[in-house]
């Protein structure tokens, strides 16, 4: 863990957020608050899918929604 004055987190940020990445930093003020710097990951998002590998090609794949919309209703 490694502890900045308010001053040193104000002159070295690019330095202390990239010590965030590995350890918890602690920054303390003059008037005695303290503060703690985490590094959290992104979150990840629902449509981050991995892709597939199959033989289909991009025409088979257009057919096959062309195909599965004209016999569907939707209403109109």
């Amino acid at each position: 863990m490694k502890v900045y004055t308010y001053s040193e987190a104000r002159q070295k940020l690019s330095k202390l957020l990239e010590a965030a990445r590995n350890e918890e930093v602690i920054i303390r003020k003059r008037n005695g608050e303290v503060f703690s710097i985490i590094y959290r990951k992104p979150p990840e998002s629902p449509f981050d899918v991995k892709g597939l590998k199959t033989k289909a090609k991009t025409q088979d794949i257009l057919s096959a929604v062309k195909e599965s919309r004209s016999g569907a209703d939707f209403g109109a």
